[in-house]
């Protein structure tokens, strides 16, 4: 839920190209998941013969894509040393390799 509030965005830092490859590659795949996901769902509720096993592995992979994703991440803030908020999160422009610290500012 939204506080209403503009959000802030503050450039704290810059990867490489091999690091933004990494988790360009990495959000590509949580995007795919996630509309192959809606897919599955849309394709269940239409009839019901959704292969669970292929569900349940696309779920599994979707939490093991989410876990690589945020350990890169984490990683890379430790590297780097970013500014963090609480509240706040980072963003990356795949264009410039530039990262970004988005947070709402006070109300």
């Amino acid at each position: 839920m939204s506080c209403g509030c503009e959000k802030k965005l503050e450039k704290v830092g810059q990867v490489t190209s091999e690091e933004r490859d990494e988790i360009q590659r990495l959000y590509n795949r949580k995007m795919s998941l996630k509309e192959l996901v809606m897919v599955l769902q849309e394709n269940s509720a239409q009839n019901s013969q959704v292969d669970d096993a292929m569900y349940e592995k696309v779920v599994q992979d979707i939490s093991d894509t989410n876990q690589n994703f945020q350990g890169w991440w984490d990683l890379m803030a430790q590297k780097y040393h970013w500014k963090n908020i609480h509240g706040g999160h980072w963003r990356i422009d795949f264009n410039t390799c530039d990262i970004f610290l988005e947070y709402p500012t006070e109300c």
